[in-house]
C-alpha cells in the first residue's frame, strides 16, 4: 500500500514544464498590471507579446483612455530601471540619447547618458517632437546601442520602448515615418472601456491611484529567461508558410502601396511565440499568427488612400488584412 501511495504521489508530483512554469509567472506579471487597467486583458497581453519578444510598443488612441497609465503599470510590475520622456516640439536629440560635456577640471569631454539608457522608455506623445528627434531612436529600436561621436554604447537588458500617440490631433503634431513605425513591434489601440469597467476605475481612485500600489513582481532574470523561452517555441514548417502567404498577400495587393517587409515577417514570428508561451505551450498554432496579423501587420502596410484621416486610414489597413486573412489558406 506504502508503494502504491508513492508511487502515486510521484506520477502526480511531476516537475512543471517550462512552457507552465512560465506561464505562472507571466500569469502574476498580467494581474499585477489589471489592477490597474480595467477590462482591458487582451490589450495588457498585447503588452506582454511585445516584451517577451524583444519588441517595441505604439499604443494609439484618443487622449484620456490609459495608454500612459498602461506604460506606467508595466513599468512598475518589473524590477527594471524606468524613463519616462514627455515628447515635445523643442525637445533635441541630445535630450534623449544623451552628451558629451568639457570637464574643465580633467580638461576632457565627459559622457552624460540620456533617458533612453533604461530598460523600459515610455516615449510619451511620440507625435509631437520633431522627425529629427524622433530618429534619435531609430538606431536604439533597431541594433539596442547608441553611436555619438562614432562611438557605440550598448543599451541595457532587455530594453523596450513603450510610445503613445494621438491619432486624431493634428495641430503641432509629426506623422511618424514609414521606417520609425516598422520598428515597432505592435500598435495596440486601448479603446474605451465598458460602463461596469469604468464604474470600477471610479471606485477604485475614489480615495488614491492604484497605479501607487502596483509591486514589481518580475525581475530582469526572469524577463531575459521568458525571453528566451519565447524563442524556443516551436513553430512548424506549416505554420511559416501560412504566415509567408499572408505576408505574400500583402505584397500583391492592388490596395496597398506598401507591403509587409522581412522586419515585419520576423516581427509576427518572434510574436506567435511569444503568445503561444503565454497561453501555457511550447508550440505555435495557426490561431496565434491569425489574431496577431492586424496589432503586428496594420501600422506597417501603406494604403493607397488620399484620405488624410489617420483613423479612417488605420480602419482601411485592417480592412484589406482581413479580407488577406479570408483568402489566405489555413493550415489543418
Amino acid at each position: 500500500m506504502r508503494d502504491w501511495i508513492t508511487q502515486e504521489t510521484e506520477t502526480t508530483l511531476k516537475p512543471m514544464t517550462p512552457a507552465l512554469s512560465a506561464t505562472a509567472k507571466i500569469s502574476r506579471l498580467q494581474s499585477a498590471i489589471e489592477r490597474v487597467i480595467k477590462g482591458k486583458s487582451n490589450t495588457v497581453k498585447l503588452a506582454l507579446v511585445a516584451l517577451l519578444a524583444k519588441g517595441h510598443l505604439l499604443i494609439e488612441d484618443v487622449p484620456g483612455i490609459g495608454k500612459t497609465t498602461l506604460a506606467n503599470a508595466l513599468a512598475r510590475a518589473l524590477e527594471l530601471s524606468f524613463q519616462r520622456i514627455q515628447f515635445t516640439s523643442d525637445l533635441l536629440p541630445s535630450d534623449v540619447i544623451g552628451l558629451s560635456i568639457f570637464n574643465q577640471r580633467s580638461g576632457h569631454f565627459e559622457w552624460n547618458a540620456g533617458p533612453i539608457f533604461s530598460n523600459i522608455v515610455l516615449a510619451d506623445e511620440i507625435n509631437r517632437a520633431t522627425p529629427k528627434t524622433q530618429s534619435a531612436l531609430l538606431e536604439a529600436m533597431s541594433e539596442e546601442q547608441i553611436t555619438v561621436e562614432g562611438v557605440s554604447r550598448p543599451l541595457p537588458q532587455p530594453f523596450m520602448v513603450v510610445a503613445t500617440q494621438n491619432p486624431t490631433e493634428h495641430h503641432g503634431t509629426y506623422p511618424l515615418p514609414e521606417s520609425q513605425l516598422d520598428r515597432f513591434m505592435l500598435r495596440l489601440h486601448v479603446g474605451y472601456p465598458s460602463i461596469d469597467d469604468e464604474r470600477q476605475i471610479l471606485r477604485d481612485r475614489e480615495r488614491a491611484n492604484p497605479l501607487q500600489f502596483v509591486r514589481a513582481v518580475m525581475s530582469e532574470d526572469d524577463i531575459l529567461e521568458l525571453q528566451q523561452l519565447a524563442t524556443e517555441v516551436r513553430v512548424d514548417e506549416v505554420l511559416v508558410d501560412y504566415l509567408l502567404n499572408i505576408v505574400a498577400g500583402t505584397r500583391e495587393n492592388e490596395s496597398l502601396e506598401l507591403g509587409i517587409s522581412p522586419r515585419g515577417t520576423l516581427a509576427l514570428f518572434r510574436s506567435a511565440q511569444a503568445i503561444a508561451l503565454i497561453e501555457g505551450r511550447d508550440y505555435c498554432i495557426a490561431d496565434d499568427i491569425k489574431r496577431l496579423v492586424l496589432p503586428v501587420f496594420a501600422h506597417r502596410v501603406m494604403v493607397n488612400s488620399r484620405n488624410p484621416n489617420a483613423k479612417r486610414r488605420t480602419f482601411e489597413a485592417e480592412q484589406i488584412l482581413q479580407e488577406i486573412l479570408q483568402k489566405t489558406k489555413v493550415p489543418i
